[in-house]
C-alpha cells in the first residue's frame, strides 16, 4: 500500500470526515523556508576547517556565522533560533579552535541534564580534533575520573548544580583550568527562569569572580529556544551585556499547523470529550497513513493510555500497523528505551506516545508529524515540540489538541496567536535577598569578600553581608569578609528553591535504599507534599506516604495506576508589608510590592482524574507557614461593584473567580505556570478597605513574576475579561474561572459577577 508523503494529506482527510466536523478550528500552511549562508569574518584554523569540510558542511547558516564571529571577538552572545537550527555548531567550532592541538584554552559547558551533557560529549568527541580532551563532570563521575578531569581536561561538560557544589568551592584544584578558561556555554537558556534562573545567575557571578581572580575573562555563549527576551534574560543571568542573535538562517520544511478543539459534551458545564482519546485518534490516523509520528502527553499514565487507545483503533482498521505503536516514558529499563529508539530510527516503529517532560534520546530526524495533548504551557515549548517533525526536509504536520484550562481555551479563541504572537518573556530576580544572601555566603567561603565585589553581586551586597555578619557567619579582617561558619555553605543551598529550608522527596529504589527524585522548598511543602498528596514528577505519579518535618524529607511511593489526584484545602491570610508602586486600573487601582502570606493546609480532597468526582476528604493537622514574597494586587471600590449590579453577597464569588482567571492567563505574558504563583482574594481586605485580588510569587523573595504582571496589567485584564466572557458555560468551568490548585476547591465562584468586576478594572 502506498501513502502520500505529505502528512498534510492526513489532515485534509480528517477535515472531510463528517464525524469530526468542527474539530479543526485553525489550519495554517507554513511555506518552506530556504537556508541563508554566510562567510566567517576570519577563517577557522586549518585542522578544524578540514574536519568541517569532511562532514560535507559546504557553508554555515547566517546565524551560525554571526554567532561564531561574535564569540571569537570576545562578545558574550545568546543564540535564540528554532529547533534543529544548528545552535550547537555556534559554540562547538570556536571551542574546538581554542582548545585543539597547539592551543592552551579551556571551555566549560553547562547543561540542565546529564543526558544532554552526554549527548554533547559524544558530539564534541566525534570531531576527532587532535588535542581536545573533553569529559563530563557530574554526580556520576567516579573519583579517579574527577582527578583526571581536573588535571587534564580542556573541555568540561557539567550542570549548574555540579558547578555550584563541586567546582566553585574547590576552585584551587581547578586553578589551571580556570586561568585558561576562554568559553563558557549555558545551554537551554529558556529553562533558566524564576527561582532556578535566579540561583544560576548568582552561580555564574561566582564563576566570573573566581575567573577574574585567576586572570581569566571567559566569553559566554547562551543557547535558547525562541523566547520573548533572550538578550534581556541572558544579560540578567550574566550581569553583563549580551548580544542576541535571533534571525534563523537555517532552512525549514513546509508544514501544516492545526489547532484541534475537542467537542463539547455539556455546554452548560463546559465539559468536553477526552483529550487522551482525541490525541490517540490523531496518532492512529497519521500512523495509518504511514507517517512516523510523536504524540506528547502530559503524564506517564497518559502516554500509556494514548498508545493503547491508538493501537486499539488501528487493530480494527490496520492490524499490522497497530503493532508499530508504543509508549516511551521514564521508568522503562535502559535497554527497553534503546530498543524503542532503534525501532523508530529504522522505521519499524511508526507511532510513539511520550511524556513532554521526558528528555527524548530518540532520533527524531524522520518524523512527519507531532501531536500535542494540550498546550505545553509556553509558546517556546510549543514551537520546540512542533519543530521535532520535518527535519528530514519532507513536509510536516503539527496538531495541538486543546486542553481544558484557561490558556488552552484562550488560544482556541485566538488560534492565529500561536504563530503570530511573540514568545513569552522569562524573568529572573538575582536581587532576591533569599537567593542573594546564601550565594554571598558561598562566595565568601570561596574567596574572602571585598568592597569591589559589588561589581559581581550588585548594590545589595552590603545588606547581605550585614545580615551574614549579624548571624556570625562572616567575620571582618583586614578590610575583607571571611566565612566563619562551621561547615561549607554550598551543600545547604538548593538551586531550585528560594529558601535554605529544603525538603528532599525520596522513594524506595528497588528495595536497596532510597532515591532522591526531587526537592521542594519549605514554603510549598505543605501544599504539594503533605501526607496523602499525589505528586507528579517528570510524568510519573507518586503518593506521599510520610512527611518528616524534623529531617526535612517526604517519603513517596509510586502510584502510576491510581486514577486520582489531590487538592489541598487552605486557610490563607495576606498582609501588605510595603506598597512600592501603584497605577490606575479602570475605576480601580493596581499595586506592586512586598507581602507576607500566612497559609495553613487544613485538609485535602481526593478526586478521580477523568470525571473530577470526589473520593473523600481527609483532614490534616499542619502548622501555618509564612511566605515573604512579592505581589501584584488589584483593588476596586465596593460601591462601584454594587452600582454595577453586583449584590454585596456576591462580591466574594466575584473576586475569587476573577483571581482564578487572572492567574490562568498570566502565562500569556511570562514563562511561568499557575504553580509558580499563588492568589488570595477578599471581599474586604482589612488593609485596603476594598475588594482585593492578590497574585503573588510562590517563592520567598519573589522571582520577578509579580513585576511582569504589574507591567502588563492592562493587557492581562483585557485578555482575561475576553476569555471569561467568551466561555459558553453557565456558571464557570476549568476553561474560565475554575482552577486545579484552588485552596477552596473551587467553591464560592461567581462567573457573572467576575465579568462585571473585570470590566470595571479594564481600561
Amino acid at each position: 500500500m502506498t501513502h502520500d508523503p505529505d502528512a498534510g494529506a492526513t489532515i485534509d482527510a480528517l477535515a472531510l470526515d463528517p464525524d469530526r466536523a468542527g474539530r479543526i478550528v485553525f489550519d495554517a500552511r507554513i511555506p518552506a523556508r530556504p537556508g541563508r549562508t554566510a562567510t566567517l569574518g576570519a577563517p577557522l584554523g586549518a585542522p578544524l576547517a578540514e574536519r568541517v569540510a569532511a562532514r560535507g558542511i559546504a557553508g554555515l547558516w547566517s546565524h551560525q556565522a554571526a554567532a561564531i564571529d561574535a564569540l571569537r571577538a570576545g562578545e558574550h552572545t545568546v543564540v535564540a533560533t528554532g529547533t534543529a537550527s544548528g545552535k550547537s555548531l555556534c559554540y562547538q567550532l570556536p571551542i574546538l579552535d581554542a582548545v585543539g592541538e597547539g592551543a592552551t584554552g579551556t571551555a566549560l559547558l553547562l547543561f540542565p541534564t546529564k543526558a544532554l551533557a552526554q549527548d554533547q560529549l559524544r558530539s564534541m568527541r566525534s570531531w576527532l580534533v587532535p588535542g581536545v580532551r573533553a569529559v563530563t563532570y557530574d554526580g556520576d563521575t567516579p573519583p579517579e575520573d574527577r582527578v583526571w578531569a581536573r588535571r587534564n581536561a580542556n573541555v568540561v561538560l557539567t550542570n549548574p548544580e555540579m558547578l555550584h557544589l563541586g567546582i566553585l568551592p574547590s576552585h584551587d584544584r581547578w586553578a589551571t583550568f580556570l586561568m585558561r578558561l576562554e568559553y563558557v556555554v549555558v545551554d537551554e537558556l529558556h529553562s533558566l527562569r524564576g527561582i532556578f534562573g535566579s540561583h544560576v545567575a548568582l552561580v555564574l557571578r561566582r564563576l566570573r569572580r573566581l575567573c577574574a581572580r585567576y586572570g581569566a575573562d571567559p566569553t559566554f555563549c547562551f543557547a535558547s529556544a525562541t523566547i520573548g527576551n533572550p538578550e534581556e534574560l541572558a544579560s540578567a543571568l550574566l550581569g553583563a551585556p549580551v548580544t542576541a542573535i535571533t534571525e534563523d538562517g537555517a532552512p525549514a520544511a513546509a508544514r501544516r499547523f492545526v489547532f484541534w478543539q475537542r467537542p463539547l459534551l455539556d455546554e452548560a458545564l463546559g465539559t468536553r470529550a477526552s483529550a487522551n482519546q482525541e490525541t490517540a485518534d490523531l496518532l492512529a490516523a497519521f500512523v495509518a497513513d504511514g507517517h512516523p509520528t510523536l504524540a506528547f502527553t502530559r503524564s506517564r499514565r497518559g502516554a500509556e493510555l494514548v498508545a493503547a487507545a491508538a493501537r486499539r483503533t488501528l487493530e480494527r482498521t490496520d492490524p499490522a500497523r497497530a503493532e508499530r505503536v508504543a509508549a516511551y516514558r521514564a521508568g522503562y529499563r535502559a535497554d527497553e528505551r534503546r530498543e524503542i529508539e532503534a525501532a523508530l530510527s529504522e522505521g519499524s516503529l511508526l507511532g510513539v506516545a511520550a511524556t513532554n517532560a521526558l528528555e527524548l534520546g530518540i532520533d527524531v530526524g524522520g518524523l512527519d508529524a507531532v501531536v500535542l495533548n494540550g498546550f505545553p504551557g509556553t509558546l517556546a515549548s510549543l514551537r520546540q515540540q512542533a519543530g521535532r517533525a520535518g527535519r528530514s526536509g519532507r513536509s510536516a504536520a503539527a496538531v495541538l489538541v486543546a486542553g481544558d484550562d484557561q490558556l488552552d481555551q484562550w488560544y482556541a479563541a485566538h488560534p492565529e496567536q500561536l504563530l503570530e504572537r511573540r514568545a513569552e518573556a522569562a524573568v529572573v530576580n538575582p536581587d532576591n535577598p533569599f537567593v542573594l544572601r546564601p550565594h554571598v555566603a558561598c562566595a565568601a567561603n570561596e574567596l574572602p569578600l571585598r568592597p569591589e565585589d559589588e561589581e559581581w553581586f550588585g548594590p545589595n551586597l552590603d545588606d547581605a553581608v550585614r545580615e551574614l555578619v549579624l548571624a556570625d557567619l562572616l567575620k571582618p579582617r583586614d578590610g575583607r569578609m571571611f566565612w566563619a561558619g562551621r561547615t561549607p555553605p554550598a551543600p545547604a543551598v538548593g538551586l531550585r528553591t528560594g529558601t535554605s529550608e529544603e525538603y528532599a522527596l525520596l522513594t524506595e529504589d528497588d528495595g536497596t535504599g532510597h532515591r532522591l527524585i526531587g526537592t521542594v522548598d519549605g514554603a510549598r511543602v505543605h501544599n504539594v507534599a503533605h501526607e496523602g498528596a499525589i505528586y507528579l514528577h517528570r510524568g510519573r505519579q507518586f503518593r506521599v506516604e510520610r512527611l518528616d518535618e524534623v529531617d526535612h524529607a517526604a517519603w513517596l511511593e509510586p502510584a502510576d495506576d491510581l486514577d486520582e489526584y489531590t487538592q489541598p484545602r487552605e486557610e490563607t491570610d495576606i498582609a501588605i508589608a510595603a506598597t512600592e508602586r501603584s497605577a490606575p486600573c479602570g475605576i480601580g487601582t493596581a499595586h506592586l510590592g512586598r507581602v507576607v502570606v500566612s497559609n495553613r493546609v487544613i485538609a485535602y480532597q481526593r478526586r478521580r482524574i477523568g470525571s473530577g468526582e470526589s473520593l473523600g476528604v481527609v483532614d490534616l493537622d499542619l502548622a501555618p507557614r509564612e511566605l515573604d514574597t512579592r505581589a501584584c494586587w488589584y483593588t476596586v471600590p465596593a460601591a462601584s461593584l454594587v452600582a454595577a449590579g453586583v449584590d454585596p453577597s456576591r462580591i466574594t464569588g466575584a473576586v475569587h473567580a476573577a483571581e482564578h482567571a487572572l492567574i490562568g492567563l498570566l502565562p500569556l505574558f511570562t514563562i511561568c505556570d499557575r504553580w509558580d504563583v499563588g492568589g488570595v482574594s477578599m471581599a474586604l481586605h482589612p488593609e485596603t478597605g476594598d475588594p482585593t485580588i492578590f497574585i503573588y510569587d510562590g517563592y520567598p523573595g519573589g522571582a520577578g513574576i509579580a513585576e511582569l504582571a504589574f507591567a502588563e496589567l492592562a493587557r492581562h485584564i483585557a485578555e482575561t475579561l475576553d476569555l471569561v466572557r467568551r466561555c459558553a458555560c453557565d456558571d464557570g468551568c476549568p476553561s474560565c474561572v475554575q482552577s486545579p490548585k484552588c485552596g477552596n476547591w473551587n467553591e464560592y465562584l461567581d462567573k457573572a459577577a467576575a465579568i462585571t468586576l473585570l470590566d470595571l478594572l479594564a481600561d
